[in-house]
């Protein structure tokens, strides 16, 4: 159109146009290609990245769709925007490609999304000349055609912007050769016509090289000939072009390459001295260094593949003649890869912790896998190294999930360390570890567990209400509310009471208490179930069964059965004066209604004091005589027998019997001798004695005959054990009675007339008694749970 822009507005209205023509792309599943000009303003649009992944924009935002380095994205309109400064010749220098990948990520379900934008260069780098100022020294017997080397220009742009050609000020001497070889171009000085020193000893001109950008740019260097004489012919190089390759990571000191010229002059104009120029000069001085004699060219600095593929040296041999004359020549140096770089292993995690119930396939984090080796030295495998429930899905190449590969259990294992491998294919292979923490979270998976079924609590009978008769514990193995237990009461078999008015249970500690004060001789057992429920969604539970046992305590006075007397009279026992020592007078018999050892009866004779007419057995209450009657005996003998349990503490009752010394056994007869007392009414408790005395009567008579019709069928001498009605009889004759209505064993032998048995109600929990006639004869009988 020919019209003049600014490098500024031509910058601007290139992006423009481009922006208006539309950003060019390549959609592939997961993948995205953009093209843009390095140097776009922040807030340059790139694209409709929502619309190019087929995303719906509305739930950009809601997924957590994010995106990393240089760009970001309006989550409101899908516009993939610039959002920092892209400097191509810092990303890329001297490549003349230049993408870069960037992730983008979405959750709900997780993908990954890599896209790659190529950064197209723009034209914002002039060439630039190593050096302002280039001395040429010419001599001037130098014929016309002799071509001269140049310092060429540096051009931080490529392609296209890079340096497209050289130009030459305008003089009379000399011409320009431009040439083009591969992607660089060079400029060599020709000779056109013949110098005299003595007309113009110096000749100043200056070179320009100009770029291939729209505009083009340009940069300058002064050329300074200086006309000399005599020394008329440059080193020539054996090889205008040099070519070796170098291992990576090579030792200081280690020979490169030795490059050679000659000189066709004589003493010191063939004297060679080598040196090191380049496009780079500043960066080959540090890495490589020649000797300045031989010409071998030997590592420097360190040399790493990962910075640099190669190396273009510039070597100039200038001979010491006067003016002295050089020649270039070129020495490419490839740098070969060796595996220096073990893999980098980068986790992003998507969750702190995941749930015990998560299912399989649920992923917990990106993994991705880089190594800046090249080849097989950057291939990388990665696995898993120890046995967890996890595995890795590859996404696309060294692009990984962590995805839960079996089940989890928090109570087994509540977290995990997932040791992540990766190992690449150079020799030797080098590896890298990454240990990536995973917590498992706890869900409502384990009811409460009672340590056992079946409780027994063993509770004394009278202990006060309200007091803690066990506390049942429960344990839960999940954690924080799922853990915490509440008890509460299920069910009762008790047929007595309702189990509200008896026991109640602290909902939080499971403490049982009492809510009344128990009996034995009503209440010897009940039972219910405590439920344990957690606090979890939903709740789990679980069920122990209480057996709660009432302890007998001697809280039953013995009870006088027979000699039986009325309100207030004593009984009356005659004897002959011609009683024998060992003369059977009465037998006290007497019951209570405690059970076991409070029930165990012992009888004693209480007064009078000093009598030694008298004795009684102290587990039978049999009165006999324990010597014969002498006449300075009273003929008539008052007796208190007390009858004393074996509790703690002992309780007891007296009965009175007065003993009549007859002088012959006709005279023999019992008599009640009335003791006046005061007028009372008939109470209840003479009720239930005549009651008990006429039921303990039949059944004594019941039990008579059936330990003789037993006796005439067992004559070896065994035990048995069955079922009677609750009556105990002593070896010695005695007997006693318990309010008891349990089942009762028996054990009896057949020694003599009179047999030992003993009946006892029997007890809980299973006790062995030990049963000892007069004779000095021991029993013993088991009463397991059941009886």
């Amino acid at each position: 159109t020919g019209c003049t822009w600014s490098s500024g507005a031509w910058l601007q209205r290139l992006i423009v146009l481009i922006v208006s023509l539309g950003l060019t792309f390549n959609f592939t599943s997961a993948q995205l290609r953009y093209s843009i000009p390095e140097e776009l303003t922040v807030g340059a649009v790139v694209g409709n990245i929502a619309k190019d992944l087929g995303l719906d924009v509305g739930v950009l935002n809601a997924r957590g769709f994010r995106i990393r380095k240089f760009f970001e994205v309006n989550l409101k309109t899908g516009v993939l925007f610039v959002s920092d400064r892209i400097d191509r010749e810092e990303l890329c220098s001297g490549e003349l490609k230049c993408p870069v990948s960037v992730e983008a990520v979405i959750n709900n379900p997780l993908k990954l999304y890599r896209i790659d934008v190529d950064i197209l260069d723009v034209n914002d780098n002039a060439p630039l000349f190593t050096t302002k100022l280039q001395n040429l020294y010419i001599a001037e017997s130098t014929l016309p055609g002799v071509k001269f080397a140049l310092s060429e220009a540096t051009d931080a742009d490529v392609g296209k912007n890079g340096v497209s050609t050289y130009k030459l000020s305008p003089n009379e001497h000399f011409s320009l050769a431009v040439h083009k070889a591969g992607d660089g171009v060079s400029a060599e000085l020709v000779l056109q016509k013949a110098l005299d020193r003595e007309k113009q000893p110096i000749i100043t001109m200056t070179l320009t090289a100009v770029d291939g950008g729209t505009p083009p740019k340009s940069g300058t260097s002064q050329l300074v000939i200086n006309v000399l004489d005599i020394n008329d012919n440059i080193p020539i190089f054996s090889e205008s072009l040099y070519k070796t390759n170098i291992l990576e990571n090579i030792p200081l000191g280690t020979t490169v390459i030795t490059v050679n010229a000659t000189d066709a002059d004589e003493g010191l104009n063939s004297e060679i001295v080598y040196s090191l120029r380049s496009k780079d000069q500043d960066h080959v001085l540090d890495v490589f260094e020649i000797d300045q004699q031989t010409g071998i060219i030997k590592v420097k600095g360190n040399i790493d593949f990962e910075e640099r593929k190669a190396f273009e040296i510039r070597v100039e041999a200038s001979d010491k003649g006067q003016p002295p004359m050089s020649a270039h020549c070129k020495v490419l140096v490839e740098v070969v890869d060796v595996n220096d770089n073990a893999p980098e292993i980068t986790v992003t995690s998507l969750h702190n912790t995941v749930k015990e119930d998560a299912s399989v396939g649920t992923a917990v984090a990106l993994v991705s896998v880089l190594d800046k080796d090249g080849g097989k030295n950057g291939d990388v495998k990665i696995q898993i190294e120890n046995e967890v429930p996890f595995k890795l899905d590859t996404n696309y190449k060294n692009y990984y999930s962590l995805l839960v590969y079996g089940p989890l259990d928090r109570e087994s294992v509540s977290n995990y360390k997932v040791t992540i491998v990766a190992t690449d294919k150079g020799n030797p292979p080098l590896s890298s570890t990454s240990v990536v923490p995973i917590q498992v979270s706890d869900v409502n998976d384990n009811p409460p567990r009672f340590p056992e079924a079946i409780i027994n609590v063993y509770v004394n009978e009278n202990s006060p209400v309200g007091a803690v008769i066990k506390r049942v514990v429960a344990t839960d193995t999940d954690v924080d509310h799922n853990s915490q237990v509440s008890y509460s009461f299920l069910k009762s078999n008790s047929n007595t009471l309702p189990l509200s008015k008896m026991v109640n249970i602290n909902t939080e500690t499971g403490d049982i208490f009492s809510l009344q004060s128990f009996n034995y001789e009503e209440l010897k057992t009940f039972q219910f179930k405590v439920q344990a429920t957690d606090s979890g969604v939903p709740p789990l539970s679980s069920n122990v069964t209480v057996n709660v046992l009432i302890l007998d305590e001697n809280d039953n006075n013995p009870t006088i059965l027979a000699p039986y007397s009325e309100h207030g009279s004593v009984n009356s026992e005659s004897i002959p004066y011609s009683a024998e020592a060992g003369y059977f007078v009465a037998k006290i018999r007497a019951v209570d209604a405690d059970s076991g050892y409070n029930a165990l009866l012992t009888y004693h004779l209480s007064e009078p004091k000093g009598n030694n007419l008298f004795r009684i057995g102290t587990s039978t209450g049999e009165i006999r005589t324990k010597r014969r009657m002498s006449d300075n005996d009273l003929k008539t003998h008052p007796l208190v027998v007390l009858v004393s349990d074996n509790g703690e503490p002992s309780l007891s009752a007296t009965v009175s019997v007065e003993v009549v010394v007859v002088e012959s056994t006709a005279d023999i007869h019992t008599q009640f001798r009335h003791v006046p007392i005061k007028e009372d009414t008939f109470s209840d408790l003479n009720l239930y004695l005549l009651i008990a005395i006429v039921s303990v009567s039949v059944i004594f008579l019941l039990s008579l005959i059936s330990l003789i019709a037993v006796r005439c069928h067992r004559t070896d001498g065994s035990f048995s054990r069955y079922s009677a009605p609750v009556i105990t009889t002593h070896p010695d004759g005695s007997w006693s009675y318990s309010k008891s209505t349990q089942q009762y064993d028996v054990c009896f032998s057949s020694d003599t007339l009179k047999s030992d048995v003993v009946v006892f109600p029997a007890p809980f929990p299973p006790v062995d008694a030990e049963l000892i006639s007069l004779k000095g004869t021991k029993r013993k009988c088991h009463y397991p749970p059941s009886a």
